[in-house]
């Protein structure tokens, strides 16, 4: 008979390897996500019945067990040995639990670190309005957000709030007083604790995902009265997600929003992780700054320009996502193929490269 595996043993296997990702489902080997590829764990067998329940009953607490054996899937966060954490979700799949695990650094990185853009450093000097980060799932939004606030703690005496589902990056208060609320433990939803938020003397707030109008709503209204507004959106570039944000809302209630929108905005960074050819994964990114011409193509629903606008404004400090792709396939640092793979316009870096 096998030996029964440990929740210990598997994530000290992630730490060691340099995991990102661990993944646990029954009846299937556990794998690991190394360098954006998954390793299957072959040599320690599949996952048990009961190895998995008791993978859930170590992870969750018994409140969130309760939901997650009600609504078939679960948010959480989970915190090991004291300097390790991992953002998780549980769900079913054909009646089974399947658990994934994404580990998030102790140390929040600096934006140098993480080789992002050293003018991502002008925004975190606003005093308000509203920045978002967007991208696929598990290309670094979350850790380009919290390398932006944790430079606001650093260097700026203000109150910060963070509306997480769960709570990831842990932050220790520097110069300014950071709170952070985790969904359901905390708060009802963000929504609740965005509107709370307007009578807590708030002047940074991260709001961890925007998932409906309502939270949407509240969020630009707390850019256009005087706070910094950091959120995310599982969008592809700055077009697509100002349109997302408007299509969220009824029809009569668009013209409003991109009203809104338009004077709150300051900016949109889009990113991408992709394989680096020496190992390891780097980043290619498109920044959109927001300008009186910006501003203009939001209110006359012309976002479709918004691109053409980037490609046209390096020298004010946009950010083309192509000539990024360009100059690491020409330094050397991604293949051809890849940087093709992760183009939205492939004719266009063709040019370029």
């Amino acid at each position: 008979m096998a030996q029964k595996k440990s929740l210990k043993e598997l994530i000290e296997h992630v730490i060691r390897e340099g995991g990102s990702d661990l993944h646990l489902s029954e009846g299937k080997p556990a794998a690991i996500r190394v360098s954006g590829s998954l390793v299957p764990l072959m040599s320690l067998g599949k996952i048990t019945n009961e190895e998995i329940h008791d993978f859930v009953t170590a992870l969750m607490t018994e409140t969130n067990r309760t939901i997650f054996l009600r609504d078939k899937e679960m948010d959480f966060s989970y915190k090991f040995n004291d300097d390790v954490r991992f953002r998780g979700n549980g769900y079913f799949q054909q009646g089974t639990i399947s658990i994934a695990l994404r580990l998030v650094p102790k140390h929040i990185k600096t934006l140098e670190e993480l080789n992002l853009p050293p003018i991502l450093e002008t925004f975190t000097q606003s005093q308000q309005g509203f920045f978002l980060v967007v991208g696929p799932i598990g290309h670094g939004k979350s850790t380009t957000l919290a390398a932006m606030l944790e430079l606001i703690n650093q260097t700026r005496s203000e109150h910060i709030i963070t509306i997480e589902d769960p709570i990831e990056y842990v932050y220790e208060p520097k110069l300014s007083i950071i709170d952070q609320r985790e969904v359901r433990l905390d708060t009802k939803d963000f929504a609740t604790a965005l509107n709370g938020a307007f009578r807590q003397d708030i002047d940074v707030m991260l709001i961890g995902e925007m998932r409906d109008a309502e939270t949407i709503s509240a969020a630009v209204t707390a850019a256009e009265t005087g706070h910094f507004v950091l959120s995310t959106l599982h969008t592809n570039n700055a077009a697509q997600t100002i349109e997302r944000i408007i299509d969220s809302f009824p029809a009569e209630q668009q013209d409003q929003i991109r009203i809104q929108l338009a004077g709150s905005l300051t900016g949109i960074f889009s990113q991408r992780l992709i394989p680096r050819i020496s190992g390891g994964m780097v980043p290619a990114y498109e920044l959109l700054i927001s300008n009186n011409a910006v501003s203009n193509l939001i209110r006359e629903k012309r976002t479709f320009e918004i691109n053409t606008v980037i490609e046209t404004s390096i020298e004010q400090g946009m950010i083309d996502m192509n000539r990024t792709l360009a100059e690491l396939v020409r330094s050397g640092e991604i293949t051809p193929e890849n940087a093709y793979l992760y183009s939205l316009n492939p004719k266009v870096l063709e040019r370029l490269i």
